[in-house]
């Protein structure tokens, strides 16, 4: 009796009705804070790999997960997003979820493995076979792991999720840079993710209070499998979309410029990750639960945005005026060359943020199959510019990439807004400081280089540095900012009183 009850409280969404807003304020702290431990310790990872290993050997990884991450993101079926979203659920629908889920995880490894001679034979390395054939055991458990995640992120449990996700980073990184030092080369790369996937399934399976019992089919299960596999294909396009830059390059050019290309891509998208994660992590789980209210939806949506904005806008702006300082003390003097493609691409990293954000709406809404329409479109166009500036090396493809993506960005908005009490406009109101400011600093900053022409890595840091803190500094003199920025505190500070008072009640 006490299992059954124990099953039932793990499924239950009626608790989180009654301080939803409460739930998503400390789930955006602990979010917010989980990232930024992960953030520190992959930084360290990325300081400290790239300088033991080669771009070379950074290539031959990205070769193999470029293939992989593909079949990654339609590993799941769309079925996590399906348990999250659904209002109501029971044990028989997520059991018989969890076995499909465990047998395409199954497959996806077989299937690897199977493919790993053909995808040496396009690269024309053998050595990516025996990379390939370890790289498919991330598919066997994120099989068995995705119904016990969807159920801590449906009860909106971040606190375990939390620390789930610093523990695993924690035990991964160091082993990875062990293996680096020992000599292991590339490998040390390759067991990164494996160690990450298998400890961040066991602790998954420890903490969530719900086990599966053999499947049994229903109606309702066909229905979850229809949305997810809508959901599913979603992100496959999207990574389609993310990876085939790397495909094309790594084809073209080889091991070497993608090496240099795919550091630079992930080195921005460190922090990108930092800030979709936690935000996407709570907002699924917050706007399905509202998805009755047009308005409170609305409101939520631009609160998320504003609140993303203000941190990421900065950052991005000053990462393009102190791109080359950043990649020669972050990765060291060998990734130099990767400088102006990291340039290039910041030019679309808010256009990224936004794309996820589109993703939110259409999941928490149950519409699948409007987003897989609008990202098929989006996958095809970027797609198309990846191949046309691919001639013209990396910078080619970074620019032609991050042109289309910011040429069709209010188009995707505009679609996705439908239905909902959504515009441009409120959209625009709600982003128009932060990114206002964000771009004039930059300007000065840029302007403040060229002046003052500072030598060497940190004076040129300190330069940028001192700019921005004064430029924004000075900008709390406008009554408006002042007032935004004020607001934004506030809610912070209740998010963590009420995580507070939340601990101190456990």
């Amino acid at each position: 009796m006490a299992c059954q009850q124990q099953t039932v409280d793990a499924l239950s969404t009626e608790h989180l009705h009654a301080d939803l807003r409460g739930r998503s304020l400390r789930g955006g702290l602990l979010n917010v804070t989980s990232q930024g431990m992960q953030f520190l310790i992959q930084s360290i990872a990325t300081i400290v790999l790239a300088r033991l290993l080669t771009p070379a050997d950074f290539g031959l990884v990205a070769m193999v997960s470029t293939f992989t991450g593909l079949a990654q993101s339609f590993a799941d079926l769309g079925l996590s997003e399906a348990t999250i979203q659904r209002r109501e659920i029971n044990h028989n629908q997520v059991s018989t979820l969890f076995w499909i889920n465990a047998a395409v995880g199954l497959g996806l490894t077989v299937a690897t493995v199977g493919f790993a001679p053909l995808i040496a034979h396009f690269y024309r390395d053998a050595r990516l076979i025996n990379i390939t054939l370890l790289v498919s055991l991330t598919f066997l458990f994120g099989g068995f792991r995705v119904q016990a995640d969807a159920l801590l992120k449906r009860q909106m449990r971040f606190q375990a999720i939390a620390v789930r996700d610093i523990t695993s980073y924690a035990i991964a990184v160091p082993s990875a840079i062990i293996m680096a030092l020992q000599g292991f080369g590339y490998w040390a790369l390759v067991a990164l993710p494996l160690i990450l996937n298998f400890i961040v399934t066991a602790l998954s399976w420890l903490m969530v209070k719900w086990r599966p019992i053999w499947p049994r089919w229903d109606s309702e299960v066909g229905s979850m499998l229809n949305f997810g596999s809508n959901v599913a294909a979603s992100y496959f396009i999207v990574t389609v979309s993310r990876n085939m830059d790397n495909v094309l390059i790594g084809w073209y050019l080889g091991a070497g410029p993608l090496g240099l290309y795919s550091r630079a891509y992930n080195l921005l998208m460190l922090p990108i990750r930092q800030l979709i994660f936690p935000v996407g992590n709570v907002a699924i789980p917050a706007f399905s639960r509202t998805q009755g209210d047009s308005e409170r939806f609305a409101r939520y949506y631009l609160r998320g945005v504003n609140l993303i904005i203000w941190v990421a806008a900065p950052v991005f702006a000053f990462l393009s005026v102190a791109a080359k300082p950043v990649i020669l003390l972050v990765l060291g003097n060998q990734w130099k060359e990767a400088t102006t493609v990291f340039q290039i691409l910041v030019i679309a990293a808010l256009g990224q943020l936004f794309l996820e954000s589109t993703i939110w709406l259409f999941v928490s809404r149950g519409q699948s199959k409007q987003l897989l329409r609008l990202l098929l479109i989006v996958s095809l166009a970027l797609v198309g510019s990846y191949t046309v500036g691919l001639p013209f090396g990396i910078e080619g493809v970074a620019l032609s990439g991050s042109v289309v993506l910011l040429f069709i960005l209010p188009w995707i908005l505009k679609f996705s807004f439908r239905g909902t009490d959504l515009t441009l406009m409120r959209l625009v109101r709600t982003i128009a400081r932060p990114i206002g400011l964000s771009i004039g600093s930059a300007c000065v900053a840029q302007l403040a280089l060229f002046t003052i022409s500072p030598q060497g890595i940190m004076p040129q840091l300190l330069v940028i540095t001192s700019v921005f803190v004064v430029f924004y500094a000075v900008s709390l003199f406008i009554p408006a900012v002042r007032y935004e920025l004020v607001s934004l505190v506030i809610l912070l500070r209740q998010s963590r009183v009420l995580f507070f008072l939340e601990t101190a009640k456990s």
